[in-house]
């Protein structure tokens, strides 16, 4: 059984990484292995379990739409970020901001 500080952990950092897909997706379009990959690198290592549900659900409040594209003879799924993604993202970001002087302050 988890931890309270770990799910308050495991919340705060599945919002950072929102923030995350809906910075990169508003760049260019991105699949999920990029994601993982990239994220990874960071430390963030995220299962197909829980990296693809936060896609969809991304999707399905309209801050992100999906293309499907073969590459290779695989079918990838891209996402881009909407203009109300990309909305979300600039105040998220301001708010990512603030609170991080506030907490070096």
């Amino acid at each position: 059984m988890k931890t309270i500080a770990e799910k308050i952990l495991r919340k705060l950092m599945l919002g950072f990484v929102q923030v995350y897909i809906l910075n990169h997706a508003s760049q260019r379009p991105v699949f999920g292995a990029e994601l993982q990959e990239a994220l990874g690198a960071y430390g963030h290592h995220l299962s197909p379990g829980t990296l693809y549900p936060v896609l969809r659900s991304l999707e399905t409040k309209g801050l992100l739409t999906s293309a499907p594209k073969v590459v290779d003879g695989k079918l990838r799924v891209y996402y881009s970020a909407t203009q109300q993604g990309k909305e979300i993202l600039k105040q998220a970001q301001v708010m990512a901001r603030k609170l991080c002087n506030s907490l070096t302050d």
